[in-house]
């Protein structure tokens, strides 16, 4: 069964337009939905009864401690043995589970990740920031756009892993950002395999201006040369843009 893991963190309305998604899948099987408020002051539980009979989801309270943490959480607390990880910003089309449910039964993978869309409802600003994120451009073929099928490095907005992969990992670790390349090169070492489901894309939001998006890349420039080190042999060219 699959178990969809969204952390979030003072968004309610974020996560009312998440889970109306989730209730449209086309999904035939049982799947569960598990939310985990970050020591958000702005709580998301009221929301949750508008979807009584709809979803099976399950909520839990926590200190803040960051998304990789709460992901964690989330996953040693859920019922399923394969987890799908998602931001609390994305929405997600109603043939999203069947895509990845197809992919698996033909070519099973312990982790997975998609890419992410922009829809035309989307400001101007969040349309350009997606494409900023997903051009060949940029960083688009690391996030879904133009990599390889395999050996691909799931990114944690959307990003499947089995319970197997995730108790001998033990999840993300404590680098943030970068904690979704840092446990997907850890699985490789492990011995599991990742790819890219390029039919299982969501549509990301990022509820963020200029000046946040300038702070959050600033951020993951950051980590990159700390990836850098830890695993030299994966290095490539296109990190240093």
């Amino acid at each position: 069964m699959f178990s969809f893991i969204i952390p979030v963190y003072n968004r309610p309305d974020e996560i009312d337009e998440l889970l109306e998604s989730l209730s449209q899948l086309d999904y035939a099987h049982p799947f569960e939905v598990v939310i985990i408020e970050d020591g958000s002051t702005i709580v998301c539980d009221f929301v949750l009864g508008k979807y009584k009979g709809k979803l099976d989801i399950s909520y839990y309270y926590k200190e803040n401690s960051g998304p990789g943490d709460s992901r964690n959480y989330g996953m040693r607390l859920a019922k399923g043995n394969y987890f799908i990880i998602l931001d609390s910003d994305c929405i997600v089309p109603k043939d999203y589970l069947t895509h990845v449910s197809k992919s698996l039964s033909n070519y099973y993978v312990d982790c997975f990740g998609g890419p992410d869309k922009a829809l035309d409802s989307f400001s101007d600003i969040q349309k350009a920031i997606n494409f900023s994120m997903t051009s060949f451009l940029t960083t688009g073929g690391v996030r879904g756009g133009s990599e390889q099928l395999t050996r691909f490095q799931p990114r944690s907005f959307n990003m499947g892993l089995s319970k197997k992969a995730f108790e001998i990992s033990n999840g993300f670790g404590n680098i943030h950002p970068g904690e979704d390349p840092d446990l997907a090169i850890r699985l490789w070492k492990s011995g599991f395999e990742t790819k890219l489901i390029q039919e299982a894309y969501v549509y990301h939001k990022r509820r963020i201006d200029w000046k946040k998006f300038y702070i959050q890349v600033n951020k993951f420039g950051k980590a990159r040369p700390i990836l850098n080190y830890w695993y030299h042999e994966y290095v490539k060219l296109t990190f240093c843009f």
